[in-house]
């Protein structure tokens, strides 16, 4: 009984020192954690933190139970893990810290970063995106094989300097062309930038996951590489099958119909910036008419 009293009182006494700085400092660090926890926790970085916990456990013991040799050797460790750490996961690394970037913190931070949309530019885009579809469409029934990548907010700067600039207004021709079996950017990857097909025969990083369908081709590798460490999207048309693909976030969805996919782009691209920008644009035109 003595024992509940006491620490009841020491709670207590605790609580009095406690400032709204602890609270701030509490709720911050939490904050941290918890979405730390769900950045890493569908990457080989979550496989990371548990070897890392495993070692800070087995060092804490080592202390306790004074075993000098294993002690220093984990202490040795530790001096260079941070080092280890950054050069073995850099992919994982760079992954995190841009979807930190891309979450509404980095977002009101730098808001000329991301591509904004007024309402002529939704039309382009719309119409860009029809244009994507029906090649799609097109380059499916023939079974051409294609890869089609959408750059979103994370640049793609170092890819399209892989490849032929072209930065053309997307159609069916043009897109049926590139992908031409004979042509010399049919094996490269076409990267969307805003509305224009901006370049071709662009070289993209294949996927380092093990686990993946060992049937897939180079191009949904490909796909599935880009798509891992950026927010692009990638458009993927099986020669062999004619199937339509589409890659997201490192995962790729098989079988796609042409409806889906449409949906899906327009999901992608309009579902939270759509109705605001039309009310701008909206509220420009009329203050234009009446000024005139």
């Amino acid at each position: 009984m003595c024992f509940i009293v006491n620490n009841f009182n020491s709670f207590f006494s605790l609580m009095k020192t406690f400032t709204i700085s602890d609270f701030l400092d509490i709720v911050v660090t939490s904050f941290l954690i918890y979405h730390f926890i769900r950045i890493i926790r569908e990457t080989r970085a979550s496989q990371l933190v548990k070897g890392i916990l495993v070692l800070i456990i087995a060092y804490f013991l080592s202390s306790q139970m004074h075993l000098v040799i294993l002690s220093n050797l984990l202490n040795k460790f530790f001096e260079f893990a941070v080092i280890t750490i950054l050069i073995v996961f850099q992919p994982e690394l760079r992954s995190i810290l841009e979807q930190i970037g891309r979450n509404k913190i980095g977002k009101k931070l730098n808001p000329k970063a991301y591509y904004k949309y007024d309402a002529i530019g939704i039309q382009e885009k719309k119409d860009c995106i029809n244009s994507i579809v029906e090649s799609v469409n097109v380059l499916q029934s023939s079974k051409t094989g294609a890869l089609i990548i959408f750059e979103r907010e994370t640049k793609l700067g170092d890819i399209v300097d892989t490849g032929t600039i072209i930065n053309a207004e997307p159609s069916v021709p043009l897109i049926g062309n590139i992908f031409f079996n004979k042509a010399p950017l049919h094996d490269g990857a076409v990267v969307i930038r805003g509305d224009k097909v901006y370049a071709a025969g662009c070289i993209l990083p294949l996927t380092k996951n093990k686990s993946i369908d060992l049937n897939l081709g180079t191009r949904h590798r490909a796909a599935l590489g880009i798509t891992e460490i950026s927010d692009a999207v990638g458009v993927i048309v099986s020669e062999e099958s004619g199937a339509i693909s589409v890659a997201i976030g490192g995962s790729l969805i098989r079988n796609c119909s042409k409806e889906y996919l449409k949906n899906k782009l327009d999901d992608l691209f309009f579902s939270d910036v759509e109705e605001v920008d039309l009310k701008r644009y909206f509220i420009k035109s009329i203050r234009r008419f009446t000024r005139s």
